[in-house]
């Protein structure tokens, strides 16, 4: 059964998540970028792969390769060598396959909008879907990474296990739930879950002192919780 959040306490959840996002986010390059191209480079990146590292292969990969273009008419060669120290290199394969699936027979090499869309492309599962939906065209759309997973469960249901997959799906759902009304406060929302999840409600502990969310929290009202 996915837990139930009233109107009430995901307004609230929302709303002190991005205020406090936008008192203490990390500025990071692919937050100031609206181009669906260069997202999905930073998100495919940012798999498996710690933001530091991230940062020093994203902005050299983005040169060598500034638009979907440029990378479609290289060679797999030539990206694997840009991929080179990244490592999980299916991800340079199947972004590789990407940007040749959407310029083949003269297209014009956009990504679409709606994530459904962004699903059916080579290497693209429902989250980096949702990203990119949200973060490069500010669609109204969810998305469940391991931090999100984590801050959604200690929040609204810290019954759930996102390791298994029914509970992942009920974990969904309560993202759809809490969205804000709005393409443009989701945005901020899905950045801020996320940064939430990396900085403050971590794997290793649960800093529920420091938490925005506290009082909409399941766990945190506990007090004292650490894990």
């Amino acid at each position: 059964m996915t837990p139930r959040v009233d109107d009430a306490t995901a307004r609230e959840f929302s709303r002190r998540l991005r205020a406090w996002f936008r008192r203490h986010h990390r500025d990071l390059p692919w937050r100031r970028t609206r181009d669906p191209y260069e997202i999905l480079v930073s998100e495919l990146m940012l798999q498996q792969t710690q933001v530091s590292r991230v940062l020093e292969f994203y902005p050299r990969f983005l040169t060598r390769f500034p638009t979907v273009h440029h990378l479609a008419e290289a060679s797999p060669k030539r990206v694997r060598e840009a991929w080179e120290g990244l490592g999980y290199y299916a991800r340079a394969r199947n972004l590789h396959a990407l940007a040749r699936h959407v310029t083949r027979g003269g297209a014009d090499g956009t990504l679409p909008a709606h994530p459904e869309e962004l699903r059916a492309l080579p290497g693209i599962g429902a989250y980096t879907a949702g990203a990119v939906a949200s973060f490069a065209y500010e669609r109204r759309a969810a998305l469940v990474d391991t931090n999100v997973a984590r801050v959604l469960t200690r929040a609204f249901a810290p019954r759930l296990d996102p390791k298994r997959p029914r509970d992942l799906t009920r974990l969904w759902r309560v993202a759809e739930r809490v969205l804000p009304s709005t393409g443009k406060a989701t945005w901020v929302h899905n950045q801020a879950l996320m940064e939430l999840g990396a900085l403050v409600c971590t794997a290793r502990v649960a800093r529920c002192d420091a938490c925005p969310v506290r009082a909409a929290c399941k766990t945190g009202r506990r007090s004292n919780v650490t894990r």
